[in-house]
């Protein structure tokens, strides 16, 4: 009997699939979760439909329950990242003014942290809960100068379109290599322009290039508030 069970063998027990550990489910959550470290770590260009499928265990195709496109998943790491914004405006003072100036520079700051991210906030469109608490302080904040109601909803995104610009604008300049030798050059080719051919260039030189990038931030910000406050929309002036 011994003999015959040494030929047949030990049959091995079988391990229930109760014991492995399951697969975190998916959500929309955990997805941008996801891209946020990766992003945080390598960079929005190593963001991947395929890579992204990889580090969450599934299918390039269920990403796309949860997510239509690129553009939709950088604009949802982009509602995610502006959870960051300080909403207070505190460092701006008590007046609205100095602390709307606060809140812009704050998200200025958080794009210039992500360059790339600063790019496709060109284009992208959040519509999340940080993007609404943004907007809602913006509008507050912005109304507060006695401006009308009009005015005040058309400036918002005046001022989010310059801080996204200025923020994509310097990002690039600072972490793309030949940013610099080219705005180098474009200086060059302004400084060297022929006077009688050019007369408003060679007038308005040195003042064209001139001034660091926080004092013309703030500069455009004023000149942006002052123009939304002070500007009726088409057809509304009295």
């Amino acid at each position: 009997m011994f003999a015959t069970m040494g030929v047949v063998g030990v049959r091995k027990e079988p391990v229930s699939r109760r014991e492995r550990p399951a697969k975190p489910a998916l959500s929309r959550r955990g997805i941008v979760d996801t891209v946020v470290r990766i992003m945080r770590a390598e960079g929005l260009e190593k963001v991947t439909m395929r890579r992204l499928a990889q580090e969450l265990d599934t299918g390039p195709a269920s990403l796309y329950v949860y997510v239509a496109n690129t553009a939709e998943l950088h604009a949802a790491v982009l509602d995610a990242l502006l959870g960051e914004v300080d909403l207070t405006g505190r460092e701006g003072g008590d007046d609205w003014r100095g602390q709307l100036r606060a809140v812009m520079a704050s998200y200025t700051l958080m794009l210039f942290e992500h360059p790339q991210l600063a790019r496709s906030a060109l284009v992208a469109r959040p519509s999340g809960e940080n993007y609404l608490r943004l907007v809602e302080r913006i509008l507050d904040l912005l109304s507060r100068s006695g401006a009308g109601r009009e005015q005040v909803a058309w400036g918002v995104d005046k001022l989010l379109q310059d801080a996204t610009a200025t923020a994509a604008e310097q990002a690039t300049r600072e972490h793309e290599p030949r940013s610099e030798d080219d705005w180098s050059a474009a200086v060059g080719v302004l400084r060297a322009v022929d006077e009688t051919a050019y007369p408003a260039i060679s007038a308005h030189l040195p003042h064209l290039v001139s001034g660091t990038a926080e004092d013309r931030m703030r500069w455009s910000f004023d000149v942006l508030v002052n123009g939304i406050t002070g500007t009726p929309l088409p057809g509304r002036a009295d």
